[in-house]
């Protein structure tokens, strides 16, 4: 393939690339842009090992690479779960780091002792910054996979003077770039760049370690950005201008993403990565904040009780929430939902924009179980409606139904935009205890005269009111 028809399909690639994104915006069209992701992908991998720049001899290398690779993805999309979604795209995202980073050293290696002047000093600087951000992303995004399925805990780890940690970490690796960059041959500029790479990696660890459960899917998307411009720097290295187009592009969205998801928590940017958030365990309160903690009981109620007042309803609001894709319980919300329609009942979803571990987390679950995309709604489309509605029903979802982001200014989530399902005639929580969400907060909505605790499972509970409804 000559290097004209290389740059026709690079750039053919990158518009399907476009097209993708554009397809993945909405639910109706995302199968699209899946589709045309795949498309532009294998496009972009045949121009590449049939390019002018890898030689003969090269491609039975990529090939075998290609199906190791392949043979590892078709064997992970079998048997990962929805539920684990979330963690392997943490895991995805470290893999894209530790590319930047090997690609890096191997450019490095290879081609700095080719180069003379500014031109090297580009290079070297497009490796170094390369390199930095790979490693922040890999062990980052490591760290985030290993909270995402517990095998790390959600409480932040918030070190003594953390900020100055950071300061100090900033300014050894600019020292360590100007060594880098002043290095006179291959070897002189290895160790500034290797000691470089350690403190990315720990900074990567610190940053992720410090940040609570609650914001978590502000962190997937804040990884997915970072994975982005590590494949752009990458881009950048081996001159591939799809790299860098495709790179820019993963960046740049997961970059307005994670605005969106600060957005819709009302935090900002640097206060997640400071950390705090999402401690995992309530926090003790004394004086008048303790005396403003939920007074009462909570009401139980059973599974026919409850199938009972979903079939006297006509107007249904759902919230899911983690508890549902934990549970698995999707498949039976839909039959559960089809029942109402059938009987005439209006059922539709609310959806948070952080439920769940990762942006879209529910939304993937719901249109893996087949529910009609047009009674899917988001939070600023339903929330006004929840005082006409006679039943509004949380599956396994806390605090983005906590009423404490309205009511209690020194609560630590107060400000975020929550669903208001207290405002329902009647409220059915779902939980299989009394336990507090990432947040490690209260909640009120608990207590509240007309809400009603369905406790248990959520895929047993919920076939219990499926039987009910169909009996």
């Amino acid at each position: 393939m000559s290097q004209s028809l290389a740059t026709v399909a690079y750039l053919g690639a990158a518009i399907l690339f476009i097209l993708s994104l554009g397809g993945l915006s909405n639910p109706e069209t995302s199968r699209r842009g899946n589709l045309f992701g795949m498309v532009g992908m294998a496009l972009a991998v045949l121009a590449t090992v049939f390019g002018p720049r890898v030689g003969a001899g090269g491609i039975a290398w990529i090939v075998i690479a290609l199906v190791i690779g392949g043979g590892i993805g078709l064997y992970a999309a079998k048997v990962v779960k929805m539920t684990q979604m979330p963690e392997l795209v943490a895991l995805m995202h470290s893999l894209v780091g530790l590319a930047a980073c090997l690609v890096g050293f191997a450019s490095y290696v290879d081609t700095s002792i080719q180069l003379e002047g500014a031109e090297k000093i580009i290079h070297e600087v497009e490796i170094y910054v390369g390199i930095l951000i790979g490693a922040v992303t890999f062990s980052g995004s490591l760290v985030a996979f290993g909270k995402l399925n517990g095998r790390i805990g959600g409480k932040p780890l918030l070190l003594p003077g953390r900020h100055w940690l950071n300061l100090v970490a900033l300014l050894v690796v600019i020292w360590l770039g100007r060594m880098f960059l002043n290095a006179h041959d291959v070897q002189a500029g290895m160790l500034p760049l290797v000691v470089m790479t350690v403190i990315a990696l720990l900074f990567g660890v610190h940053m992720v370690m410090a940040i609570g459960g609650a914001d978590m899917p502000v962190v997937v998307s804040m990884l997915n950005s970072y994975s982005g411009w590590a494949a752009a720097a990458t881009g950048f290295m081996l001159s591939n201008d799809l790299l860098i187009v495709t790179g820019a592009l993963v960046g740049s969205s997961g970059a307005i993403l994670s605005y969106i998801m600060c957005q819709a928590m009302n935090r900002n940017f640097i206060s997640v990565i400071a950390g705090g958030f999402g401690s995992g365990a309530p926090t003790k309160k004394s004086g008048d904040a303790a005396a403003a903690e939920p007074q009462g009981e909570v009401t139980p109620i059973s599974a026919a009780e409850t199938a009972e007042l979903l079939r006297e309803a006509k107007s249904v609001i759902i919230v899911p929430g983690y508890g549902m894709a934990v549970a698995q319980a999707q498949h039976t919300v839909n039959e559960i939902v089809r029942t109402l329609r059938d009987k005439g009942v209006e059922v539709r979803f609310a959806i948070h924009p952080v439920a769940g571990r990762m942006p879209g987390h529910m939304n993937v679950l719901l249109a893996e179980a087949k529910v009609p995309y047009d009674i899917v709604m988001e939070m600023d489309e339903i929330n006004e409606d929840f005082p006409d509605t006679d039943v509004a029903m949380v599956i396994g979802a806390n605090d983005i139904v906590n009423p404490a982001a309205q009511d209690d200014p020194t609560s630590p989530i107060a400000g975020m935009p929550v669903l208001e399902v207290w405002k329902a005639k009647t409220s059915i929580v779902m939980k299989r205890s009394m336990a507090s969400g990432y947040a490690g907060v209260d909640n009120p909505l608990f207590y509240k005269e007309n809400n009603r605790m369905l406790f248990g499972d959520a895929k047993k509970m919920l076939d219990e009111v499926l039987g009910a409804l169909k009996g």
